[in-house]
C-alpha cells in the first residue's frame, strides 16, 4: 500500500452528474473520493478506468439519475443563474 495524505476540498459539480457517481461508487464499494483518484488517475495516463461491464452499469445509472451531459458539453457549461 502507498500512503498518501489526502485533503478536503469544495468541487463544485453538476448534480445527476453526482448522483451517477455517488451511484457507481456504491456498486464498487468504494467512496466517492476514492472512485474520482482512480478514474482520474487512468486519465493522467490515457487508459480507460471502466471495463465493459462496468460501463454499462455507467449507463443504466446515467439513465436513472437523468444524466444528459456528454464529453462534449465539457468545455461549454455554465452555471444557471439564480
Amino acid at each position: 500500500m502507498i500512503e498518501i495524505e489526502r485533503v478536503q476540498t469544495g468541487v463544485r459539480i453538476e448534480k445527476h452528474l453526482l448522483k451517477a457517481l455517488k451511484g457507481l461508487a456504491e456498486l464498487k464499494d468504494l467512496s466517492l473520493g476514492d472512485l474520482l483518484e482512480g478514474i482520474v488517475l487512468h486519465a493522467f495516463e490515457g487508459k480507460t478506468p471502466f471495463s465493459k461491464e462496468t460501463l454499462a452499469q455507467i449507463s443504466e445509472l446515467k439513465k436513472l439519475y437523468g444524466v444528459t451531459l456528454s464529453a462534449s458539453d465539457s468545455h461549454k457549461l455554465r452555471e444557471k443563474q439564480k
